[in-house]
């Protein structure tokens, strides 16, 4: 059973089930005193997907469905944040500073951890990536490979930076993807609502977009 998406409808494959990507739901973004705060950003309203990545989440599980997680961290000695990106803008604090959950965008602090509603369970994996697309200087092409898995469901923030780079990523190396459009969010809406057309547009030149509500329907029809 196909899921009723834009521009049309997605195809599941019959046998290996697609993985569930959640891309950076991690408090540094999400909430007050994190890295997307220090930016200037409303972080509110990045809040509003959790409570849908969340029941997708549990639906994934259930069906058996892989889930993988995904963190925007670097390493303590920021050797793998170069300086363009460390010192871009002009904001208080940059990556690795310290903030009200620890330092910035570092992988181990406070902040870095994925916000307590979607948190991994055991089995579920977990990349901490330095690079806006997951992609880039990690195992998930492996991961993916091992297990023969061609398709794929986005969920996350931001919409138009990490989520989009990833799933370019993803349709460069030959995978079937669709994004939740109220499983992904960003800080500005307009941002959210062209990257949106711009997946879809030209045939679904990068994939396909659908609602939360209509990828459950599929999922449950074909692997329930």
């Amino acid at each position: 059973m196909p899921i009723k998406a834009k521009p049309y409808p997605f195809a599941l494959p019959p046998t290996q089930p697609p993985a569930l990507i959640v891309i950076d739901m991690q408090r540094d973004f999400v909430e007050p005193g994190g890295f997307g705060a220090s930016l200037g950003n409303d972080v509110a309203r990045l809040q509003a997907c959790v409570p849908v990545i969340a029941k997708l989440i549990a639906v994934a599980r259930r069906l058996g469905l892989p889930v993988i997680h995904t963190r925007e961290a670097h390493r303590p000695d920021l050797s793998d944040c170069p300086s363009a990106k460390r010192l871009r803008g002009d904001c208080r604090l940059r990556i690795g500073d310290a903030g009200p959950m620890g330092r910035l965008l570092i992988d181990g602090e406070p902040g870095n951890a994925i916000v307590d509603e979607l948190k991994p369970i055991p089995g579920e994996i977990e990349i901490a990536k330095p690079g806006k697309g997951a992609f880039y200087a990690t195992p998930l092409q492996e991961i993916l490979q091992q297990r023969d898995i061609t398709h794929l469901l986005f969920t996350g923030v931001t919409t138009e930076v990490c989520v989009q780079t990833t799933m370019r990523e993803a349709n460069d190396r030959g995978y079937t993807c669709l994004l939740v459009a109220d499983g992904t969010e960003s800080y500005f809406p307009e941002f959210k609502h062209a990257t949106l057309d711009m997946i879809t547009a030209q045939g679904g030149i990068v994939g396909w977009v659908a609602d939360s509500e209509a990828v459950i329907d599929g999922l449950e029809k074909a692997y329930g």
